[in-house]
């Protein structure tokens, strides 16, 4: 995969190269299905999950309240060669897009959740993390199919590993849930720098 990089004014480059194990993963999870699985990738930013899962073969839809991010996310796809692959690109509030899912009757075999601590939708929405995410794992606990996985995805020092394993247990019942850290490795010293955490769910 291929992403433009350029430094922004609140300090990203536009790529959180530490999610490339969970990239991976979602790679590997794809790639284990006998059918091409339809991913949601919400709040997905420029599209690193997105891009992974298109190049392991699955069907995706890309949400982000942001239009420069979606923008960003469908030039990276471009850049990787995958332009062509299935896939949705949404501009849109993502509470307010899964509400609309419910009541289609949509579902999905694997749903990635990456928020942001604070944030505001397209129409003036407003998102705080540590009091909207317990009710938001919930909705997303509708659109789940069978043998499903979510992933969550945290930069914020509020929500622990084991606090985010807890909502999921909580809220999406049958399965079950781990979760651990995620880092960088520092050659210089050989330790692992913290980057955020993961907790990933499967029915």
């Amino acid at each position: 995969m291929r992403f433009g990089v350029k430094p922004m004014g609140f300090k990203h480059t536009g790529l959180f190269p530490e999610q490339a194990i969970n990239w991976d993963l979602l790679a590997a999870h794809i790639h284990q299905s006998d059918r091409p699985l339809k991913v949601l990738n919400l709040f997905a930013y420029t599209g690193g999950a997105t891009l992974a899962c298109l190049a392991a073969g699955a069907h995706v839809t890309h949400v982000d309240a942001a239009k420069g991010m979606v923008t960003r996310a469908r030039e990276n796809a471009a850049l990787s060669g995958l332009a062509d692959r299935p896939v949705r690109w949404i501009v849109d509030d993502c509470v307010k897009f899964i509400q609309r899912e419910i009541r289609r009757g949509s579902k999905y075999d694997v749903i990635l959740l990456d928020p942001p601590s604070y944030g505001r939708g397209p129409g003036g929405e407003v998102w705080q993390l540590t009091e909207e995410l317990d009710g938001f794992i919930a909705l997303c606990g509708d659109l789940l199919g069978e043998n499903a996985m979510l992933m969550l995805n945290s930069y914020s020092a509020e929500l622990s590993p084991s606090v985010m394993q807890y909502l999921l247990a909580r809220r999406l019942g049958r399965g079950w849930a781990t979760c651990d850290e995620i880092g960088l490795p520092v050659e210089a010293t050989g330790l692992v720098l913290p980057c955020g955490s993961t907790a990933i769910w499967k029915g």
